[in-house]
């Protein structure tokens, strides 16, 4: 009787496509497709958020009666809302949630919806008639050439923290790894040989990641003279406290918020995560290819790799303007014979209308 029932089909409008319920299935799925934590914690939150909105204005939660109109709704409403304004622990603020927040919360809830279509609890997705708000385009501030030398010479490498904490920043601008997958690199994930590590990235796959020959030598280095004994003899993690201990993403944050703050770097976000900004920013400024790139930064796909080339062409565009080959050029400005003037003088006409009865210049 039992399995009989587990084949029936799910009773439309019933309590089993309500959102809680399905939220749950969804959970199990994401884990079984070795999704990480953090995703689908933001999706639960965008999730319920959702299902609360809909409860608070007397409104259906069963995905059944969710809509386009309902979505639009919701999207509506965070376009009002505070920020912070349910907030368990913080108070609302004095401005409105960012429209990066809201394109988050929606995809997160759009992905969702997929799943309930790929899983036949409806029909279709009401998001198949609505469209998510954009967020404007949004340029990370790197660090400079000069802040990183800053940073680099106010190290001080005699010691083994500090020979350890070169390291790190070195790695981080040069292989553009996230924090989490630099404190979880272990000895054997080294190959110095090859000048690859291998990282274990987010959705639990790993990639090989190349790194150069100067810090494969700073990595040799540290190895051989700085590396503390580990508290526990079976601990492989590279990097490691003064007591032997494995770094963690807070205490890493913190390294890289003290180096900075000793270098006297302003105007720009002191975090692990900016080196990941100026290594793929660098990367396409000396020539790197976009997909290679994406291999290295472990993104699925192109779209994150293509807010680094806008950001490197409008770069390029300031560096131009800046050291333009014609605008540079040394041009008597009495000389009226000159090529670049005649040319000025013929844009001037083009630009002004001046074509004769016969539709030439």
């Amino acid at each position: 009787m039992k399995q009989e029932q587990l084949k029936q089909p799910v009773k439309l409008g019933s309590k089993s496509t309500d959102i809680d319920t399905l939220l749950e299935g969804y959970r199990l799925c994401a884990q079984t497709e070795g999704k990480s934590p953090k995703t689908f914690e933001i999706a639960r939150t965008a999730i319920t958020s959702l299902r609360d909105f809909f409860l608070a204005n007397g409104m259906s939660d069963d995905v059944i009666r969710i809509g386009p109109t309902e979505i639009r709704a919701y999207i509506s409403h965070l376009q009002q809302v505070k920020a912070y304004e349910v907030h368990p622990f913080s108070g609302p603020l004095d401005r409105g949630v960012t429209v990066h927040t809201i394109n988050t919360y929606m995809r997160s809830i759009r992905a969702f919806w997929s799943w309930l279509v790929r899983e036949e609890f409806i029909l279709s997705s009401p998001f198949d008639k609505v469209r998510i708000p954009k967020p404007p385009q949004k340029i990370t501030p790197t660090f400079t050439g000069n802040q990183l030398e800053s940073i680099l010479r106010s190290i001080d490498t005699s010691t083994g923290n500090g020979f350890r904490d070169l390291t790190i920043i070195l790695i981080l601008l040069d292989s553009g790894i996230r924090a989490s997958e630099l404190v979880n690199l272990t000895t054997t994930d080294v190959n110095l040989d090859d000048g690859i590590i291998t990282v274990f990235g987010k959705g639990y796959k790993y990639r090989a990641v190349p790194i150069g020959s100067k810090v494969q030598r700073t990595i040799w280095k540290y190895l051989l003279r700085h590396r503390p004994e580990p508290a526990n003899p079976l601990c492989s993690n590279l990097f490691l406290s003064g007591s032997g201990y494995p770094l963690t993403v807070n205490t890493l944050e913190a390294i890289v918020e003290r180096r900075c703050m000793k270098a006297g770097i302003e105007g720009v976000r002191c975090s692990p995560h900016t080196f990941r900004h100026t290594c793929a920013i660098s990367y396409l400024r000396n020539g790197g290819d976009v997909f290679a790139l994406q291999r290295i930064l472990g993104h699925e796909t192109l779209d994150m790799v293509r807010s680094y080339v806008n950001v490197a062409m409008y770069d390029l565009q300031a560096m131009h303007q800046r050291y333009s080959p014609v605008d540079n050029l040394k041009l008597t400005s009495g000389n009226r014979t000159s090529p670049l003037h005649k040319s000025h003088t013929n844009t001037e006409r083009v630009y002004s209308g001046g074509w004769d009865s016969r539709g030439r210049h």
